[in-house]
């Protein structure tokens, strides 16, 4: 089961290392990994997507807690979450697919980033599902790199993290 959380830590020399070697010395493997500072540059937020089942989960959330300098822990639920991913793709640029390449771009609101003879690169934004669903629909066009920055999410309403 695929689970998103989130985590509210200093901003601090050494901290994501700290996080990281927690799923290490576990033998979990984190899907993504997102991390920025928030309002307050004193502090950063750092959302972590992982598949697992409920115990992996609340054991993961339970060790988070304990580390040094993480100040809070939340599982973020989809219901009362916002997720969102950016990504970059390269395809080819093709007199026979550039068409297609555009009017896929349109459709996902994407907007085509760069423009060369060869190549172009769209910059798509949404939940993981549209960044999957874009790729499937590129795949036969000719993607020729991407790159995504993986999953960063906010509560719903006015619930927050601190």
């Amino acid at each position: 089961m695929k689970s998103v959380i989130a985590v509210y830590v200093e901003n601090k020399y050494g901290v994501l290392t700290r996080v990281a070697g927690l799923f290490m010395r576990r033998g979990f493997n984190i899907d993504s990994l997102t991390v920025g500072e928030t309002e307050d540059p004193k502090y950063s937020r750092i959302t972590i997507t992982l598949n697992g089942d409920e115990y992996v989960r609340e054991q993961l959330i339970n060790q988070l807690k304990k580390l040094y300098n993480v100040k809070k822990v939340k599982l973020l639920s989809g219901e009362s979450s916002v997720e969102r991913e950016l990504m970059i793709m390269k395809v080819k640029n093709t007199p026979e697919t550039r068409s297609e390449v555009m009017a896929a771009a349109e459709v996902y609101r994407a907007k085509i980033i760069d423009y060369t003879t060869d190549a172009m690169c769209i910059e798509v934004t949404g939940e993981p599902s549209k960044m999957k669903a874009f790729i499937e629909v590129m795949k036969p066009l000719g993607i020729v790199e991407m790159c995504r920055t993986g999953v960063v999410a906010l509560e719903r309403g006015t619930s927050t993290l601190m």
